[in-house]
């Protein structure tokens, strides 16, 4: 396939009552493809949301490796699901042994996106990651996601496994930090502030990180899938632009007039910057600059606040 915007397509959107799948595939079917969207859906309300989004909703369950509703005669599948459990058995079957099954089930697609995460890279301070370079526990000193590298990890391995194994044409894309109007990291440490509860970083900062724009996560989509192959490549998935948690909430409190506070603390993620020079290399480049990014989060998310602060100006 060429990078040409997704349309006229038979598209699975996995983990689609996520905040990153959720928009994703709400923007696909408006394009013009035909979007299924998994999820365990035990909630009648989140499948009834996703009914009125344009996707048809389709119930798995990848910890059960319960895939007898995933429809036949897809052309792509964007594996977005994830499961966050404490428990290593749980996280694993679903992440890791979950992703293997769902490939068997959908051979014959043209292509197969496994989104990971920069969660999978070892700290390196503050030298961006390459795609080649050692991997490890990131999230752990998190505290809340015990099981997450690992089962990354374990996920990445499974879905290159299950290419080879069915002949599979598939990628596996690092995801960084997505965010958009209506939800991301930075969203939620404002909405913490507003409960009077500070955001962690680490005190070997700047705390860097590389974001991603709905509108580019869209826009990279189709340059990812054309690289799907046996054995699959790996990219990382964000933009080129760094930018750090201390820089992020001083213009999110910018645009609000929300104070953030920082709580400096080793049980937090560790600055991971990321390098997406072989993404860029396939000739796609990004829209959104993070400041307007932001303000558009800030007008969409938080419109009384946005106006209040007088944030316009000076943007």
């Amino acid at each position: 396939m060429d990078p040409s915007p997704l349309t006229g397509a038979r598209v699975l959107v996995t983990g689609v009552t996520g905040q990153v799948a959720r928009p994703l595939a709400r923007t696909l079917a408006a394009a013009g493809n035909t979007v299924f969207g998994a999820s365990r859906f035990a909630d009648p309300a989140a499948r009834a949301a996703v009914e009125a989004d344009g996707v048809t909703p389709v119930s798995i369950d990848l910890e059960a490796a319960r895939l007898d509703e995933v429809p036949d005669g897809l052309d792509y599948v964007v594996h977005m699901a994830v499961s966050k459990s404490r428990h290593f058995d749980r996280a694993l079957a679903a992440n890791a042994e979950g992703t293997a099954f769902l490939v068997e089930r959908v051979a014959g697609v043209r292509a197969f996106l496994h989104c990971s995460s920069g969660a999978v890279y070892e700290p390196n301070g503050l030298v961006a990651h390459v795609e080649a370079d050692p991997l490890g526990d990131n999230h752990r000193p998190m505290g809340f996601l015990p099981t997450y590298s690992i089962s990354k990890i374990a996920a990445e391995s499974a879905a290159r496994y299950a290419a080879r194994r069915f002949g599979v044409p598939t990628v596996v894309a690092r995801l960084d930090v997505p965010y958009g109007p209506t939800h991301g990291w930075p969203k939620i440490m404002l909405e913490l502030a507003q409960a009077g509860m500070a955001t962690a970083v680490h005190p070997k900062g700047p705390n860097l990180h590389n974001l991603l724009h709905d509108d580019d996560l869209l826009s990279s989509l189709p340059y990812l899938l054309a690289q799907a192959d046996v054995p699959p490549p790996v990219f990382n998935w964000c933009s080129p632009e760094q930018v750090s948690i201390e820089e992020w909430t001083a213009e999110l409190t910018r645009l609000t007039g929300v104070t953030i506070p920082l709580e400096v603390t080793e049980a937090c993620i560790p600055p991971n910057p990321m390098d997406p020079s072989k993404l860029l290399g396939l000739g796609w480049s990004p829209s959104v600059g993070w400041k307007e990014g932001f303000r558009r989060l800030a007008e969409t998310s938080f419109p009384d606040l946005y106006r209040s602060a007088g944030a316009v100006a000076g943007g």
